[in-house]
């Protein structure tokens, strides 16, 4: 029995021309993709509705965070802080998601700085509360912790302002995410005292935020999003990529039919020819064969991927009167800021630039320029981990590199809030009440307790019973029976 395709109408539909084979295909299959489209539209809006619907029925509450003076933690106490706040990953299933809202909560780690006065912070959802604070002690016992109400609330809300402007940006790691940026550790040295052998990056930004004047205001943000470890396979991925291993393929369909057939699957090899057969592949790269780049890049690949990690957006907003603005000195300083961590032959942190930064070029700036500007000021006091640039990946390590609290055996910053110095504990030298020696009669005669003393200069009756019971008192160290 013969089998006939009748491709009439293909031929047809390739003689149109180009226009009209366009408009033909739009007619026949155009609301095919028009309704996917919409579909896919329909359903975003939806679950923007129903996530914002389950938010509302959640609070966030802000705490200031103050270290005890003198600090000498280095940025590995904050990088044990992130590990406990992996605690709150939680899995969402898809009735979860899709009919009552729930998504992943994010933790925003905040410095502002108002007229020069700086205050750590960390906005998180009310239930983990104990949570945040529970990581803050845990590497700073001394520290305080307060809720405050939103420093954001004191300046205008929407933009042109008659008396203040705005300018802001969020960062993007410029390299695949899988790389690392330069760490604390490569901050350390061993030259000169212990003191000041780690160079705190943090400086830079404590004195930008020191030279602020009244009228000024600048708000650092860096929104920490809990996540699992699918990601440790894109890291494994990129490894072979350059190690030049092909990913194990999965066999379809179609060769698991024919496994099933078995010996009758050789009646198709005449026809189809050996579907085994496959074509040479070039031996793998060993660690030999790679050269000091590749090396350093899987090195940095494999050092990121031994840590937890968490998906991250780092934003940054100026506000200030317009009589004391100075974009300038603000925006070159926080960029100043974030290339010290660069790692070029790895990875580093840049300023979006087309997206969220307040710069526009071209055709209709101002407009655009007014719209950038409310977007951004809104992303932040909201601390939206959806608006913007989508959230990069970065591990506990990279995290505690770009926000931590400063050491200040190298970091002088006389304006940041810190709790006052705890109080002492007795030295362990001081003697005990039980080593005491009772006084003598003589000592009674000078000083302050002459009051204690009869007219002929002895030791008053009820005084001379005190030292009478504590020189026969036995040392309590003597073994009973």
């Amino acid at each position: 029995m013969d089998i006939v395709i009748n491709t009439s109408g293909i031929d047809r539909f390739l003689a149109l021309a180009p226009e009209q084979m366009f408009w033909s295909f739009i007619a026949n299959f155009g609301w095919m993709i028009i309704g996917v489209f919409f579909i896919y539209g329909v359903l975003q809006v939806y679950l923007f509705w129903i996530r914002n619907k389950w938010a509302d029925t959640h609070k966030n509450i802000l705490l200031a965070i103050d270290i005890p003076k003198g600090n000498e933690q280095s940025p590995k106490a904050v990088e044990n802080m992130f590990t406990y706040l992996a605690g709150a990953h939680g899995s969402i299933n898809f009735f979860e998601k899709w009919f009552e809202g729930k998504f992943q909560k994010s933790f925003s780690y905040e410095i502002a700085s108002i007229e020069g006065y700086t205050q750590f912070l960390i906005r998180t959802p009310s239930e983990y509360r104990n949570l945040i604070e529970s990581s803050v002690y845990s590497q700073y016992p001394d520290a305080e912790i307060s809720e405050v109400d939103d420093y954001t609330e004191v300046v205008p809300q929407r933009y042109p302002d008659e008396e203040y402007d705005v300018w802001g940006t969020e960062f993007m790691q410029s390299a695949p995410w899988v790389y690392p940026i330069k760490s604390y550790k490569e901050f350390e040295h061993q030259m000169g005292p212990s003191e000041t052998q780690f160079k705190d990056p943090m400086a830079a930004l404590m004195d930008l935020c020191g030279s602020l004047r009244q009228g000024e205001q600048l708000w650092f943000q860096m929104i920490v999003i809990p996540m699992g470890f699918d990601w440790v396979k894109d890291s494994e991925a990129e490894i072979n990529k350059i190690l030049g291993r092909k990913a194990k393929i999965k066999k379809g369909l179609g060769m698991q039919g024919l496994e099933a057939l078995g010996e009758a699957s050789e009646a198709l090899y005449s026809i189809w020819g050996d579907i085994d057969a496959k074509p040479k592949e070039e031996k793998a790269k060993t660690m030999m064969d790679l050269n000091p780049l590749e090396k350093r890049k899987i090195e940095g690949v494999h050092e990121k991927l031994s840590k937890l990690s968490f998906e991250a957006k780092i934003r940054v907003v100026y506000v200030a009167k317009k009589d004391v603005l100075n974009k300038a000195k603000v925006a070159n300083g926080i960029v100043g800021y974030m290339k010290q961590f660069a790692s070029l032959d790895l990875n580093n942190l840049k300023p979006d630039v087309k997206k969220t930064m307040t710069k526009t070029v071209y055709f209709t700036q101002a407009p655009r320029l007014i719209v950038k500007k409310n977007k951004i000021f809104n992303a932040y006091i909201l601390r939206s981990d959806g608006r913007g640039i989508s959230p990069g990946i970065y591990n506990i390590e990279e995290l505690a590199t770009i926000w931590h609290f400063p050491v200040e055996a190298n970091v002088k910053a006389s304006m940041v809030q810190k709790a006052p110095g705890r109080k002492a504990d007795a030295p362990s030298s001081l003697p005990l009440a039980s080593d005491l020696v009772a006084p003598t009669e003589s000592f009674f005669k000078t000083g302050i307790f002459s009051s204690n003393l009869d007219s002929n200069n002895k030791p008053k009756e009820e005084l001379r019973e005190s030292l009478n019971d504590i020189n026969s008192k036995p040392p309590e160290n003597l073994p009973f029976v």
